[in-house]
């Protein structure tokens, strides 16, 4: 993880006012457990992502740094169900995939939440 991702982390706490034992509260985690993700001292779970991006209400692009978008790639169509439907979408997909029987990467499973999404949203038009 690069530190990007913990700055993003310490910005959005920051910005809504919240402590770190605050922000540990909600995410059911220690208080040391924050400031690591924060200083990049500790690699975040792709669960743990997933719920600091429903709180924070922003992606999990923009909390990894692959985007300056807080809502990373949804389309301006997207109706807030299509989004609840997205979350659900890779939560019940992309943490269970593996390669040749190995687990993922952190990276490799970046990858794949980042195809899935254009996959899912390419899908998911309402015409």
């Amino acid at each position: 993880m690069d530190l990007n991702t913990g700055t993003r982390i310490a910005d959005l706490r920051g910005s809504r006012g919240w402590s770190q034992p605050k922000l540990a509260d909600l995410m059911s985690v220690s208080q040391s457990t924050i400031a690591m993700w924060e200083s990049g001292k500790r690699n975040i779970s792709n669960e743990d992502l997933i719920k600091l991006s429903r709180i924070f209400n922003v992606s999990t692009d923009y909390l990894l740094g692959n985007t300056t978008s807080k809502q990373g790639s949804v389309p301006e169509w997207a109706t807030e169900q299509d989004k609840k439907d997205l979350r659900k979408f890779l939560e019940d997909n992309a943490n269970s995939m593996t390669y040749g029987g190995e687990e993922l990467t952190d990276d490799e499973r970046q990858q794949l939440r980042v195809a899935m999404e254009t996959i899912f949203w390419k899908h998911h038009k309402h015409d």
